[in-house]
């Protein structure tokens, strides 16, 4: 239980960085290229790109190749659903 435990303090760690929760709000309209994303958040290329290392060793989103293309989405339902509790937590306490 106690490696789970430390696994989840992890995971939260890495919705604590406002960048990141960007990129995965950009990412639950759907696939997006790094240049999409970096249109979306207004962010330089290399600034999203290492976010999105971040992202993609934490297992919270995937990337598939398109040609030259990558194209990056969220890993799962449950990030999509992580985000949406998390705003309706927040929003509660307005």
């Amino acid at each position: 239980m106690d490696d789970r435990i430390y696994d989840l303090a992890d995971l939260f760690k890495i919705f604590s960085d406002s960048t990141r929760i960007r990129i995965l709000y950009a990412l639950m309209d759907g696939e997006k290229s790094v240049s999409e994303i970096c249109e979306a958040v207004e962010m330089t290329q290399s600034a999203v790109s290492h976010q999105l290392k971040t992202l993609k060793s934490s297992h919270l989103v995937k990337v598939r190749r398109d040609g030259k293309a990558m194209l990056y989405s969220l890993a799962d339902d449950h990030v999509e659903t992580i985000l949406k509790i998390g705003m309706e937590h927040i929003q509660e306490e307005e």
